[in-house]
């Protein structure tokens, strides 16, 4: 398995979230790009947003 600059990186989920286990899991600190990953799988793999990509996913959800 490759390392990746992620593997050492702080991960939060949102306050949102509650106690139930769909949650996705988002790294802050690194330019340019957005970390996320599966609460329930941390040691799985990860996407890699864009900051616009990103800023459209959250507004998506904002609006449901």
């Amino acid at each position: 398995m490759m390392n990746t600059p992620f593997e050492a990186a702080t991960w939060r989920k949102s306050s949102y979230s509650g106690d139930g286990g769909d949650c996705i899991e988002v790294a802050d600190g690194f330019a340019g790009v957005i970390p996320v990953r599966d609460s329930k799988d941390p040691a799985g793999p990860h996407l890699v947003f864009g900051p616009a990509a990103w800023a459209s996913f959250v507004e998506t959800l904002k609006a449901d």
